[in-house]
């Protein structure tokens, strides 16, 4: 029989687990037994998270799309990670903070089955997320209490989505604890941590619609989108110009995807202030990238939009699983396998932050307007196309 060569650059670690053993941690079931395929990839990842991704000077951002509060991974998952420092600021879809309301103002969301009639569960005023069922009455008084949440006096001017965030999870964290309650609620968690929550998209939810119902009977209430721009590229700009690292866990694809990573050109291509990308790139999805979307888009190809450091590519994983079956396991490796980290408190340091930014794009104010002078014959109809840069 021919001898193997168990050494080189391909042959990682020889496939030989022992038999699995009762009571063993998800950890050890991560480490051992994860050895392939999606699985291995998953272990990649915990294992870049806990050997790197979680030091100090790395400022961590967590996206988050797909119905996920609603399942539980807020109080079960995310909470937990906040409270031991791992999570620095979120980007969500604005359904998954609307969802997580309903935990923190007393309400109950079951597990069901997604076979069902959905003519009957109409007819009893059930609403359905998949195989989870509530009660109609959960979103008609979610909606009352948002809305009257953004009729408070410190709510009667402009901000943006962290501001929102905020302070809605002050009030549904008095919420709580007026109910007897503690740590259902994300942007609870996120409030008391002082850990930033932008989404992306706030019109493309129910928050958002209850905020357009309050502005028509009498809210003063505006969002502006440049505030939310600004603040979550000031982020990344400070990790990155304080010497530390910025990585991003992607839980899903969608808009919070890539607002996380559009920080990363509005910093290089629209500011034209010096950087590389993100540092640390993980990702769970289940979208293909041969289909074209951003959702299930490699860090390969963000790579040639500004958005990673190409350098830094043997640290960026894509897991092709479900964020539900992923989360909780991610989450539990690195609770069992690092210790907690100080909390950065990014919402108190936000002013600083943004002015740090708005000073070094500042200082490249002459290029930016020489660039747009290229195309001045353009926007005023005088100039020949094709012909750029003349």
């Amino acid at each position: 029989m021919a001898k193997q060569d168990g050494t080189g650059p391909y042959k990682k670690r020889k496939i030989d687990p022992v038999g699995i053993r009762r009571g063993i941690s998800a950890a050890d079931l991560i480490d051992g037994y994860y050895l392939a395929y999606n699985s291995a990839r998953l272990k990649e990842a915990a294992q870049l998270l806990v050997k790197k991704v979680l030091e100090p000077d790395v400022t961590v951002g967590v996206s988050l799309s797909g119905a996920l509060t609603p399942a539980g991974l807020g109080a079960g998952v995310l909470i937990p990670l906040i409270e031991a420092g791992f999570i620095d600021y979120i980007v969500s879809t604005g359904a998954n903070l609307y969802h997580d309301i309903h935990f923190g103002i007393g309400y109950d969301l079951f597990e069901s089955t997604p076979f069902v009639d959905d003519v009957d569960l109409r007819k009893r005023k059930l609403i359905r997320i998949y195989d989870i069922v509530f009660d109609q009455d959960v979103l008609l008084d979610s909606d009352a209490y948002v809305r009257r949440v953004c009729r408070q006096p410190e709510f009667q001017k402009t901000m943006g989505t962290t501001e929102l965030h905020w302070l809605l999870g002050k009030y549904v964290d008095a919420t709580e604890k007026a109910l007897g309650m503690k740590r259902r609620s994300l942007l609870a968690a996120c409030y008391r941590a002082d850990v930033p929550i932008f989404t992306p998209a706030p019109g493309d939810g129910t928050i958002g619609m209850n905020i357009a119902a309050a502005e028509l009977t009498g809210s003063a209430l505006k969002l502006d989108m440049t505030r939310d721009i600004c603040e979550s590229a000031a982020y990344v700009y400070d990790a990155k110009a304080s010497g530390g690292k910025s990585a991003v866990l992607i839980l899903g694809g969608g808009t919070p995807k890539n607002y996380m990573l559009q920080t990363e050109p509005f910093i290089q291509e629209i500011l034209y202030v010096n950087e590389k990308g993100h540092d640390y790139f993980i990702q769970i999805t289940d979208a293909r990238a041969d289909t074209g979307g951003l959702s299930g888009a490699t860090p390969n190809e963000a790579v040639t939009w500004g958005k990673v450091d190409p350098e830094q590519l043997p640290d960026s994983i894509v897991c092709y699983t479900d964020s539900t079956i992923a989360a909780p396991l991610l989450a539990a490796y690195m609770l069992s396998r690092h210790k907690p980290r100080a909390l950065k408190r990014l919402y108190r340091r936000r002013e600083a932050v943004v002015g740090a930014l708005v000073k070094a794009g500042a200082r490249q104010k002459k290029r930016i307007l020489g660039v747009e002078q290229r195309m001045a014959g353009h926007v005023t109809g005088k100039g020949r196309g094709g012909n750029r840069g003349r």
